[in-house]
């Protein structure tokens, strides 16, 4: 058996998996960047790993991360979503993921993707780091976002969100995955 980060909890498939095709891989996929961004807002104050076990009822809850749908829930989508026991339900979370759905499509119409958004932070490069949990780059990226009135957007959570996206691979040394800075 490979070796693999110390969080990552092998005992549980959903989390093995993410851990071996996903996180610190570059995806930059529009729709993918949202469905992380909301993922990891719903992350704060709770593991990461109770989320991705609940991944799956967030996708079909979230209409699959269609922008589109999201911007324009209502009161009896947000209810029907507070009612969801499949999902984490906290109003200010669901009410923030509207919000933060809005901003993202007015990122994307300002920079032509909220990919393009995001590499003008970057400057197109990986950043290779372990034992961190915010950075200047995280910082920047959410004290920007923060100004644009997202919520649910800390450094923390936006370091996060870069490490889940593969803007920041934090694969520990003793990882199969770890790469050296190159």
């Amino acid at each position: 058996m490979s070796m693999r980060c110390s969080w990552c909890n092998v005992d549980n498939r959903k989390y093995l998996e993410y851990h071996d095709k996903e996180w610190g891989i570059l995806n930059l996929d529009e729709r993918y960047l949202l469905e992380m961004l909301i993922l990891e807002s719903f992350q704060a104050g709770l593991s990461w790993e109770c989320i991705l076990n609940k991944r799956d009822a967030f996708r079909v809850a979230f209409d699959n991360f269609d922008i589109d749908k999201i911007i324009n829930y209502d009161e009896k989508k947000i209810n029907d979503l507070i009612n969801n026991k499949d999902i984490v339900r906290n109003r200010l979370k669901i009410k923030a993921v509207i919000n933060n759905a809005k901003i993202f499509k007015d990122i994307e119409k300002e920079y032509g993707s909220f990919k393009n958004y995001l590499l003008e932070f970057t400057n197109n490069k990986i950043l290779y780091e372990t034992d961190m949990v915010s950075n200047n780059l995280s910082d920047r990226i959410s004290s920007d976002l923060m100004k644009r009135g997202m919520k649910f957007v800390g450094t923390k959570i936006i370091y996060s969100y870069l490490q889940a996206i593969g803007i920041i691979n934090s694969h520990e040394k003793k990882c199969f995955l770890y790469i050296k800075s190159v």
